[in-house]
């Protein structure tokens, strides 16, 4: 069975018993941030995740690369991942090391493709995040906490069978393990 980049659970609870880390976050706070900004078509033709991994959001902040750490979290604005459906916009940001994208809202085939390969996604409309800030997540509550403020933001509550594909790492992984849906 391939393993996915990254436990997830050692960031985010995912199960009630959980212990979660805090982890960076990296703020952009624009809306509408598309499938070619994430990951320009140009580099879209290889099954090199460090290369995917290499010009992740390069036209948005050339040092974005550069910056991110494994675990780090992506905060954005409005109808993050929309334009074209590729696969690679999710799979670009966790081979970089994004731990978890958090928007306002999310393109739905994006939210999607990022939970089919165990990229968290979720949705909080409201929230003073400000990059560099200390976050954790709580999936399961739909909680994001801001350590570095002492906040606590409410979020779209995940679907438990979503949260089962995430920590499965991913619907083939998922697939695998149970075979079917249930």
């Amino acid at each position: 069975m391939r393993k996915h980049l990254f436990p997830l659970s050692s960031f985010l609870n995912l199960e009630t018993n959980s212990d979660m880390q805090t982890t960076t976050a990296h703020v952009y706070p624009v809306d509408n941030i598309d499938t070619d900004r994430i990951i320009p078509g140009k580099y879209t033709k290889t099954l090199d995740m460090s290369a995917l991994a290499s010009h992740v959001l390069e036209d948005l902040d050339p040092e974005f690369s550069k910056k991110v750490q494994q675990g780090d979290i992506l905060v954005a604005g409005n109808n993050f991942g929309c334009g074209s459906s590729r696969e690679q916009a999710p799979i670009a940001l966790k081979a970089a090391g994004v731990s978890v994208v958090v928007a306002k809202t999310f393109a739905r085939i994006f939210y999607r493709n990022a939970i089919n390969i165990g990229l968290p996604v979720i949705e909080v409309e409201h929230h003073n995040i400000q990059s560099g800030d200390s976050i954790s997540i709580d999936l399961e509550h739909g909680v994001v906490t801001n350590h570095t403020k002492n906040e606590t933001y409410q979020a779209t509550k995940m679907p438990q069978q979503m949260i089962d594909i995430l920590n499965a790492g991913g619907l083939v992984n998922y697939l695998v393990k149970h075979g079917d849906y249930v």
